[in-house]
């Protein structure tokens, strides 16, 4: 099944903006792709969950900083508006 908020890819010499930015070091802390949390989050969002609920989730579940988890779920919320 094709991911609903894919990843990006990230060039290190050219670093991203946004919550995108905070990536490499998502992936480098928890020692998952940016895909997994991608999926995680965006199955919760499209559930209907508020942006603060997911938050939270990700936090209580999965152990994330509340600026690891804020920056997966606005990239998430952003690429599904889009």
């Amino acid at each position: 099944m094709t991911p609903r908020v894919t990843a990006p890819d990230i060039d290190p010499a050219n670093k991203p903006k946004g919550p995108a930015s905070y990536f490499p070091s998502i992936e480098q802390t928890y020692g998952r792709p940016m895909q997994e949390w991608l999926d995680l989050a965006s199955e919760r969002v499209e559930h209907g969950e508020r942006h603060g609920q997911v938050v939270a989730w990700l936090k209580e579940a999965h152990g994330l900083g509340h600026g690891h988890a804020n920056a997966i779920v606005a990239y998430t919320r952003a690429a599904l508006e889009a």
